[in-house]
Formats: C-alpha cells, sequence, structure tokens
C-alpha cells in the first residue's frame, strides 16, 4: 500500500459499511443468476426423485469415506460409487442446478474483482476460504 496516513484515507462508519453490504446484498438478489439459483435450488428440493439419487451416492460416499481415504475401497465399492455419481449428475434438476450455481459463482467472482480493484486488496482472501 501507499505511504498514505490516515487522514488521506477515506473511512466509514459501520453503520455506512453495513447499509452498503445490505445494497450489495439486495442488487446481488436481483440479477438473473441469482434468481436462476434459487429456482433451480427450489426445483432440485421439490423434486423427490433426485432427492433419493443425491442419498444414495451421499450415503454410499459416506460408508467408503474412510476406505477411499486410504486407498483401500474396492475395484467393486468404487465402480459403485462411480455409477451412482453419474446417476447424480445425470438427473435434469441436478445438472440445471449446478449450472446455476457456477453462473452464480462466476458473478460473485466478477463482483469480488471488482471489489479489490476499488479498494486496492483482494476481497477474496480477506473473506476467507468462505467467500466467492
Amino acid at each position: 500500500m501507499n505511504d498514505l496516513s490516515l487522514n488521506e484515507l477515506e473511512t466509514a462508519t459501520p453503520s455506512v459499511v453495513h447499509q452498503a453490504a445490505r445494497d450489495f446484498a439486495t442488487a446481488l438478489a436481483e440479477t438473473p443468476q441469482f434468481k436462476a439459483y434459487e429456482q433451480a435450488e427450489q426445483q432440485l428440493r421439490g423434486n423427490q426423485a433426485a432427492q433419493r439419487v443425491i442419498g444414495a451416492y451421499q450415503s454410499k460416499q459416506q460408508s467408503l469415506r474412510m476406505s477411499l481415504m486410504l486407498n483401500a475401497a474396492s475395484a467393486e465399492e468404487r465402480a459403485e460409487l462411480e455409477r451412482l455419481r453419474q446417476a447424480f449428475l445425470a438427473e435434469s434438476t441436478v445438472a440445471a442446478y449446478l449450472q446455476a450455481q457456477a453462473d452464480l459463482m462466476a458473478l460473485c467472482g466478477a463482483a469480488a474483482d471488482l471489489l479489490s480493484q476499488h479498494i486496492g486488496l483482494s476481497f477474496a482472501a480477506a473473506c476467507g476460504s468462505g467467500c466467492c
């Protein structure tokens, strides 16, 4: 950062920062990407067939977690897990959800880049691993 004194920096009160964050969240919620994500999520939650496939995949994945970490899962177990993963990904509501999620993440990443340019530091790094 430049050798600027605190007097030369623009500062904002916490209430101004909170209002700006609320305004940003409101604007983000109005984007087509966010609306598509919300719709895809609702459709995924309401699709019982997709929920069963997701549950079967997650259950098998959880039961094999330690074996997979230790590279001790059998070829048959790995094949079954892959079969369930492919069934999971083949569900149209899952595919739509994953695409909407990727689109929203791309938008959030672009917003983080813009914020980073304006504030002079990496917004994503400042937010930690849970950010865009």
